[in-house]
């Protein structure tokens, strides 16, 4: 038979979706956000005691005071276990997921019952939806929605769907044929048909299907712990993942209360909302006798009352029980902004990642991490969802997945190196010491070696080479499992002198535990060895540039890490925390050192308390580097005040004293006119940016223009126009008085209206692949973003090269002695100047001041630099 390639054509039509129609996939990632969000801050809000009471209250009014205080003191327990954030968490998911699951189902089951043609098109699919393995759902929910709670909700809603839309069409069909008739004969309309008499009849069947979904939903919430989805299904996966018995049997422990709770509470409803099942209920009542009263249930209006009263006490709780926690978080270097890590459950990935959050969290940030496998780890960074990891073993271990997301990811560096990765087999195995040695022992070690997760490179590696390389491919089967699972059937093997033969690797704190042989490869099948680096998603760097710049420089020795991991593996699953601060007291003043602080206390300067004013013209480089400065002057106590002016104003402010200094001064050349006119009032404090240039500049797709000549040629096709800057500026009135009658441009028209004006219509032109000639300057960001050509001046109309100086009032010197010194020593390369320009642009208009903020946090030290005091 030829092979069928459903799954290819299954992955083309994903790749196809994912292509095509990511508008919507964001816009459900939007609305299942919101909706989860809103849920989640309502059920999360009151105290767990409180929520717990009004669950009691809502208990009672349904199946009456027995199942009350067993709903209360069973989320008390919850609360008790420290699972309550989680379970609050699950419930949040599996209410949304259920209330879009029942409004679709519940129609489409109408439709179903009400045309056999509809119902047979629904079958197969439902069939479908139902037998498909639930965790498939996860693998296109990734790809469309990323790591988190919304492949989650739609896994789940496609999982739990088909019960509702067939216990529907189930019971509606179910409903004696002679009463539709009857009320069809005394003409009722289809519609009230429906609502009066065929609903109200199907409903206990349509409450089944609900609570048959809400079962499902709760069981799919589990399962979406491995895609980032949190919650109990977190905790559950957490726990198989490090083989936690404890910690497993907590969550599953509050699976079972909830899953209880909402399977009693729906079945309940039932009797509540059916004629049928208040007139069942009140029968069984009618046969308690004198313990009616355990059964007593108040009315909905009391009910109602009492849920009021503890929502309203648990909103007291949360306006007056707030505490100043955050106060300051703007002023600290995080701010409060949220970072996400995750990592692949390995030790020195979760020690490192904890270890991260701590940091984070002293800094400021609030860090969110998440355990995941490598293949969703890797993908969910790819698109986004996680900005950072710090566990990727390369070049060999995660070769596959750098190669197919590495466009999409930043590598900020090794902070490990020297790793390895064998396969290790207990020292009192005394004949085996190399791989070789494994050939012809594999009756003895049973035709197994105990792997880890079947996504991890060793894993691959380990089967399509080494295997291979030493003829073990037919004598070993290997054993996928998890790491923790690994590390336990190998405490259990050594316990009882078994033989055994694991998958490791170096640095592991199991060589220190336990006495172990690393097998030799002396084919070199393994490679030659992994770094450890710390990935982040494409733009990480600039959108976090200080923390990027930490984990940058971050680096553990083995002594450092296998104690760190030792710390964490003490403290246990869920506090891994407390094991990270319990290693950083054993390591004082290494939070410094890792992640020094752009908040610390500065040294205040010897003229602190001075006030400069700074003006800058609307220039790219004047404003990057008047903000520049005012942030680093504030840092030292000045006071500084500054002033954006035209050209001509600021020279002539500067020459009256109005203005002290300013950093743009472009001499000898385009502002030479200003310098002959009011240099006996100035005073050039010095150059801090060299080579600079003036030009005009066409797109590089505008073929044949390359020189000043060119461009006379080609007047017609520039429709006869130059796009050019402010009027006052030097380079303007050079190009009007040399450059243009040099080259017979002037009968170009030169527009005046400003820098900005001449960049947007460059980028309007631009965009429009349309020609434009624009007025110019090097360095300039516009180089960078757009591909231009620079026209050659052959005959040097531009003149000479300018230099970028500060200028200043001739008294300055004398009034801000320190501040002179620290410009006339200041200098500025093309790549600091480009990226502080880049870094206000990014920030936007009226945010300047967060932009220079931005790129001194990413450059430690620069400050000192600048602006040294002693």
């Amino acid at each position: 038979m030829p092979r069928i390639q459903i799954g290819s054509w299954a992955s083309g039509l994903v790749d196809w979706l994912r292509d095509n129609v990511a508008w919507l996939f964001d816009f459900i990632t939007y609305v299942l956000n919101g909706f989860y969000n809103a849920v989640h801050v309502v059920l999360a809000a009151p105290a767990p005691l409180v929520l717990a009471g009004i669950l009691a209250i809502l208990a009672w009014w349904l199946r009456g005071l027995p199942a009350a205080l067993l709903t209360f003191l069973g989320f008390a327990l919850i609360d008790s276990i420290e699972q309550w954030n989680e379970t609050v968490s699950s419930l949040s998911l599996v209410l949304v997921a259920c209330i879009i699951t029942v409004a679709v189902a519940i129609p489409l089951g109408i439709l179903a019952a009400r045309s056999r043609a509809v119902g047979g098109v629904l079958r197969p699919v439902l069939d479908l939806m139902q037998t498909m393995p639930a965790m498939v759902y996860l693998i296109p929910g990734i790809l469309f929605f990323g790591l988190g709670v919304v492949p989650g909700i739609v896994a789940t809603i496609v999982f739990s769907m088909p019960p509702a839309v067939r216990m529907t069409e189930l019971g509606i069909r179910q409903v004696d044929e002679e009463l539709v008739e009857a009320a069809e004969a005394f003409g009722t309309p289809p519609r009230r048909t429906l609502f009066r008499v065929q609903l109200p009849l199907a409903l206990p069947t349509i409450m089944a299907g609900i609570n048959q979904v809400i079962m499902l939903a709760l069981s799919m919430v589990v399962i979406a712990g491995m895609v980032g989805g949190g919650g109990l299904g977190g905790s559950v996966y957490n726990s198989l993942s490090s083989v936690d018995v404890k910690l497993g049997a907590e969550a599953g422990l509050s699976v079972v209360i909830l899953a209880v709770y909402l399977d009693r509470m729906t079945g309940a409803l039932n009797q509540r909302v059916s004629p049928l099942g208040r007139r069942a209920l009140a029968k069984a009542q009618a046969a308690l006798g004198g313990m009616k009263f355990l059964y007593w249930k108040p009315a909905t209006s009391l009910a109602t009352v009492g849920v009021v009263v503890l929502a309203l006490v648990a909103g007291g709780m949360s306006v007056f029980g707030k505490d100043s926690a955050d106060k300051g978080a703007a002023a600290s270097d995080g701010g409060g902004r949220s970072i996400s890590l995750g990592y692949v459950n390995w030790d020195e990935g979760r020690a490192t990642t904890f270890l991260w959050k701590e940091i984070l969290e002293q800094r400021g940030f609030k860090p969110k991490v998440q355990a995941l496998d490598a293949g969703p780890l890797f993908a969910g960074q790819a698109r986004g969802d996680i900005d950072v990891q710090s566990n990727a073993w390369l070049p060999t271990t995660h070769a596959e997945y750098w190669k197919k997301y590495q466009d999409k990811l930043e590598d900020l560096g090794t902070w490990y190196d020297k790793t390895s990765l064998e396969i290790a087999v207990p020292s009192y195995m005394k004949d085996i010491k190399t791989l070789d040695d494994l050939k012809g022992k594999g009756g003895e070690l049973g035709g197994r070696i105990t792997g880890i997760e079947p996504g991890a490179g060793e894993m691959k590696i380990l089967k399509d080479k080494v295997l291979k390389a030493y003829g073990l491919e037919d004598e070993y089967k290997v054993q996928e499992s998890s790491t923790s699972s690994m590390l336990t059937e190998l405490d259990r093997a050594i316990h009882d002198k078994k033989p055994i033969a694991v998958t490791l690797w170096s640095p592991h704190w199991a060589y220190n535990k336990y006495d172990l042989t690393k097998l030799k490869d002396p084919k070199g099948a393994f490679g030659s060895g992994d770094s450890l680096h710390m990935l982040g998603r494409k733009g990480f760097s600039k959108d976090e540039p200080q923390v990027a710049g930490w984990m940058k420089n971050f680096h553990l020795d083995e002594e450092q890490l296998t104690s760190l991991e030792n710390e964490v593996t003490k403290a246990g699953v869920g506090h891994e925390q407390d094991g990270v601060r319990a290693w950083l007291k054993k390591n004082p003043g290494l939070v410094d050192k890792l992640a020094p602080s752009a908040h610390a206390d500065y040294a205040k300067g010897k003229d602190a308390g001075k006030a400069p004013n700074i003006g800058y013209p609307a220039w790219d480089e004047g404003i990057a580097t008047t903000y520049l400065w005012k942030n680093v002057l504030e840092k030292r106590g000045y006071k500084p005040n500054i002033r954006n002016l035209d050209v001509g104003p600021m020279w002539t402010g500067l020459s009256t004293g109005q203005i002290d200094v300013e950093t743009d001064g472009w001499l000898p050349v385009a502002q030479k006119q200003y310098w002959d006119k009011y240099q006996n009032d100035l005073v050039d404090v010095g150059a801090w940016y060299d080579k600079t240039s003036l030009e005009i500049a066409v797109p590089s797709y505008v073929k044949g223009v390359k020189t000043l000549d060119d461009l006379r040629e080609h007047k017609d096709e520039f429709k006869g126009k130059i796009i050019g800057i402010e009027p006052g500026t030097g380079q303007m009135k050079r190009l009007k008085e040399v450059v243009a009658p040099e080259y017979g441009l002037t009968d170009f028209d030169v527009t005046e209206a400003g820098t900005s004006a001449m960049l947007a219509e460059l980028e309007r032109a631009y965009a429009k692949k349309e020609p434009v000639a624009v007025v110019l300057w090097s360095p300039h960001w516009a180089y960078s973003k757009y591909d231009l050509t620079k026209l050659a001046d052959p005959k040097g109309t531009w003149g000479a090269n300018n230099q970028i100086k500060t200028i200043a009032n001739k008294s300055f010197p004398e009034k801000f002695p320190e501040f002179n010194g620290w410009l006339k020593n200041w200098k500025m390369s093309p790549e600091e100047l480009g990226s502080l320009e880049q870094a206000i642009q990014d920030a936007g208009k009226g945010h300047e001041d967060q932009g220079a903020e931005k790129w001194i946090d990413a450059h430690p030290g620069i400050v000192d630099k600048m602006a040294p005091v002693k």
